[in-house]
Order: C-alpha cells, then sequence, then structure tokens
C-alpha cells in the first residue's frame, strides 16, 4: 500500500503485558477492547493498536538468526522456523524499525515483504536465489505492492469465523478502502502461537503513513470492537478476506 493513511489516537491507556507469543516474550501490550476507541479523522484510517511497552527489549535480528541455527531444517521445522521468525521480526517493528528496512518501503506491504525475506535469509537462504514475489504480470520480482501481493503471491482462504480460527503466522488479513482518489488496500500479518492457549491471536501492521510505527493489536479486538469497515467479518464489505502465501499452502 503506498497511499498515506491518517494516523488515529487511542483514547486510553495501555493494557498490562500480554503473554508471551511465538515462543518470544511480547514487545507490546495487548490493548483492552477499550483500546479500539478511536478520535475523530479525515478519512478512514486502520485502527490505532497500543505501542511497545519501554520494558520489553526488541528482538535483535543476531537473536533470531542464532534461535534458527539451534534447529535442524528438515522440511517440517523450516516451515515452523519461518513462521517463527516472521512473527519475532515483524513485532521487533513495533519496538524499534529496523535500519534495514528501507524508509521508502515502509507501509503495510513493505513490512510483510521485509519480515518474510528476512526469515527465509535466516533459515532458507537459498529460496532467495529468485525474488520471493510475482510482479503484476507473474513473473519474480522482489517488489510488489498491497494489491498485487495479494493477487500474485497469496492464495484466498476464506472470509469466515472458521477460517479466522484456522489462521497461521504469516497469514494475512487484506481490506479494500474506496477513496475519492482510488481504492486503497491495507494488509495486516497475522501473530499466532503454536500453542494457542499460550497468547491471542494478533495482527502487526503497518499504518501507511511515512515515519508511523508499527502497530500490533489482539485479533479479537479487532473482530468485536474496531470501526465496522476494519473488522475482519462477513459483513464488512471493506474486508477482501483471509490470504496465505502460496509457498505455505501445502
Amino acid at each position: 500500500m503506498r497511499r498515506v493513511l491518517p494516523v488515529l489516537l487511542l483514547l486510553h491507556a495501555p493494557a498490562p503485558l500480554a503473554s508471551g507469543t511465538v515462543g518470544v516474550r511480547p514487545l507490546v501490550s495487548a490493548p483492552s477492547a477499550s483500546e479500539w476507541a478511536l478520535a475523530p479523522s479525515r478519512a478512514a484510517a486502520p485502527p490505532a493498536a497500543v505501542g511497545a511497552s519501554p520494558h520489553a527489549p526488541a528482538a535483535s535480528a543476531s537473536e533470531a538468526k542464532s534461535h534458527a541455527a539451534e534447529a535442524p531444517t528438515t522440511p517440517e521445522t523450516r516451515d515452523v522456523l519461518l513462521r517463527r521468525l516472521v512473527a519475532r521480526v515483524a513485532l521487533a517493528q513495533v519496538r524499534k524499525q529496523d535500519a534495514a528496512w528501507h524508509p521508502d518501503q515502509r507501509d503495510c506491504a513493505g513490512l510483510i515483504r521485509f519480515a518474510f525475506r528476512s526469515a527465509y535469509k535466516q533459515v532458507a537462504a537459498e529460496r532467495l536465489a529468485t525474488p520471493l514475489w510475482r510482479d503484476g504480470r507473474g513473473r519474480p520480482s522482489d517488489f510488489a505492492d498491497a494489491e498485487v501481493l495479494l493477487q500474485q503471491s497469496f492464495q484466498f482462504l476464506g472470509r469466515d469465523d472458521a477460517t479466522r480460527e484456522s489462521l497461521r503466522t504469516g497469514d494475512v488479513l487484506a481490506f479494500r478502502q474506496e477513496q475519492d482518489a482510488g481504492p486503497i488496500f491495507h494488509l495486516m500479518l497475522v501473530v499466532r502461537p503454536e500453542d494457542r492457549a499460550h497468547a491471542p491471536a494478533r495482527v502487526v501492521y503497518h499504518p501507511g503513513e511515512k515515519g508511523a510505527a508499527v502497530r500490533t493489536g489482539v485479533l479479537h479486538h479487532l473482530v468485536t470492537e474496531a470501526p465496522l469497515e476494519w473488522r475482519p467479518v462477513p459483513q464488512n464489505a471493506s474486508f477482501l478476506g483471509f490470504f496465505r502465501f502460496k509457498e505455505w499452502m501445502s
């Protein structure tokens, strides 16, 4: 997504820290239901979520690399490690955006590209011999905006509650907001613990505004408390559905 989405302000203070996510210490506090309440704005924008806790350190690239090196990379463990590292990299951006993530590519699609590429670089660098993504014509490409990512590199899973409950880390929520200047596509990355009793599923996303912070919030709160145009529910015409990286469909 290249268009700027206005930033909205929280009206409430952060809630206490949530339990760990995907085997790593959480970088943010979990927003309460009231924290999806938003200040007025000129145009629709992704709901604001609680920022990083000052007591939760960001996971560095070196830490993630050491975790990746600890386990063998069989096809089964590679899948788990890739998802875990996508979560780790995405959540680390909430605390502090990595200097390796180019400022010109810091938007919702850029966060996904950066998190996936970083994970593959640490676990399966040979895959990066060719680009991860496809351009609008289906050709390998290092860049794809939100719309093209959905069309070429991700597979539609569904829009219903059952699909939402089956989501895994690395899956994506997609929205299309109609604006006077044209449609705006927005993506949110899912982070879900492998042990679902350990912590709730979260979404991590960049709101699109230049210089904005990466945000995170609990998926269930987004479903029940966000403004209707940002709820991932079938009743929301702006919600395109849940998607999964095509290479992870098997």
